[in-house]
């Protein structure tokens, strides 16, 4: 079949460049930053450069540090397992492996949360993320790296997975954080300090984008940033981007799969994310499912199967053999403004969310790529 997916640009910058292009930057080597002492690399979780562009307004610094070419385009799945991984191991997600929010572990019907499911399912941090953490890499070459982030993360599975080899430095609020990165930095010549801040996606998902808590997160991480800029200095590098953007679906969008929908006949195991379902199917029935979903569902989201998606180039030009079976057997790409749920399932708090990710569309995949500091223009 023919497959209209999205069109990437040619020469359009993808989020796994981002940090060997930093550390070129410190190596004398640049191109897409200015050469730099050290680097601060700031992740907005949830930040997608159309959101902040609907809302330059409340966050005037950013907006008029962001150029029109000041963009990136994250992975696919648009979604933060998938992203940070790639971003910290410069790898796609055919090589490195985490390859959604929830995909199968294969040879079974688990299909483990990628963020939070690792000491619960276990998942082994050091082979079930393929590819090596650069942190771990610059780290052991002598190199000064750090991860600066709440502390709830520190030692968790996942963080060793992407994260391990830096030193982690917990702080509370952005703004902690945000100062502290930029004193490691101006500190620890030749530092690459790594600094998470999940607190937009968490009001997004809660409230959505949309929302007025939402705008005030905004307000609040653009101040800091533009503390962080003024202290940084000509010789302390920082850059701004994002895992994905964000898309609020009401309750009224949502697409509830129940027990007598024939969209779920001969599927075993429901798994990825509301905007970007991963089903896998009873053997066999690959095509035939994929013909109900397209019938019902093709005019307002992507049905490819995993062969399709992957001759798409959708997780890279390469997947390896060991990742190929943790992608669903047929994926459900959401284009507009809908969400599919389980509803078989007993727990409906995801139900809740009202911001959500996962998809193709620009407003999911684009992020911001903003220099600051010694990489403001």
């Amino acid at each position: 079949m023919s497959l209209s997916l999205p069109a990437v640009p040619p020469g359009a910058r993808s989020l796994t460049g981002v940090v060997p292009q930093l550390l070129a930057s410190l190596t004398g080597s640049p191109d897409w930053f200015a050469p730099a002492r050290s680097a601060v690399l700031v992740l907005v979780d949830g930040l997608g450069r159309a959101n902040l562009g609907a809302r330059s307004g409340h966050a005037r610094f950013l907006a008029s540090r962001m150029g029109k070419k000041d963009a990136a385009r994250t992975v696919f799945p648009t979604t933060t397992a998938t992203a940070l991984t790639s971003l910290l191991t410069a790898a796609d997600a055919g090589v490195h492996g985490i390859v959604g929010y929830r995909a199968r572990i294969p040879g079974t019907l688990d299909a483990p949360n990628q963020l939070r499911g690792w000491e619960t399912d276990g998942l082994d941090p050091l082979t079930w993320q393929r590819a090596q953490p650069i942190l771990e890499r610059e780290a052991a070459a002598g190199r000064p790296c750090f991860v600066v982030s709440k502390g709830v993360y520190a030692g968790s599975g996942f963080t060793r997975a992407i994260q391990r080899g830096a030193v982690f430095v917990p702080a509370g609020t952005p703004a902690e954080r945000l100062q502290t990165a930029g004193d490691l930095a101006a500190d620890h010549p030749g530092a690459l300090v790594y600094v998470y801040l999940p607190e937009l996606d968490s009001i997004g998902h809660a409230r959505g984008w949309e929302s007025d808590e939402w705008t005030v997160g905004l307000e609040s991480i653009d101040g800091a940033l533009r503390t962080l800029h003024e202290r940084a200095g000509a010789d302390v590098g920082v850059v701004v981007t994002a895992d994905h953007g964000m898309v609020d679906v009401p309750v009224h969008r949502h697409v509830l799969l129940r027990e007598d929908d024939e969209l779920v006949d001969e599927v075993d195991l429901v798994a990825g994310e509301p905007r970007m379902l991963q089903l896998y199917t009873s053997d066999g029935a690959t095509d035939r499912v994929a013909a109900r979903w397209r019938e019902a569902e093709g005019g307002r989201s992507w049905i490819l199967t995993r062969d399709e998606a992957v001759a798409a180039g959708l997780y890279g030009p390469r997947v390896d053999a060991e990742v190929l079976p943790r992608i669903g057997d047929i994926l459900v790409a959401a284009r507009a403004g809908v969400a599919y749920y389980d509803d078989r399932l007993a727990d409906k708090k995801a139900q809740r969310m009202i911001g959500q990710h996962g998809s193709l569309t620009d407003q999911e995949r684009v992020v911001p790529l903003i220099g600051l500091g010694a990489f403001a223009r």
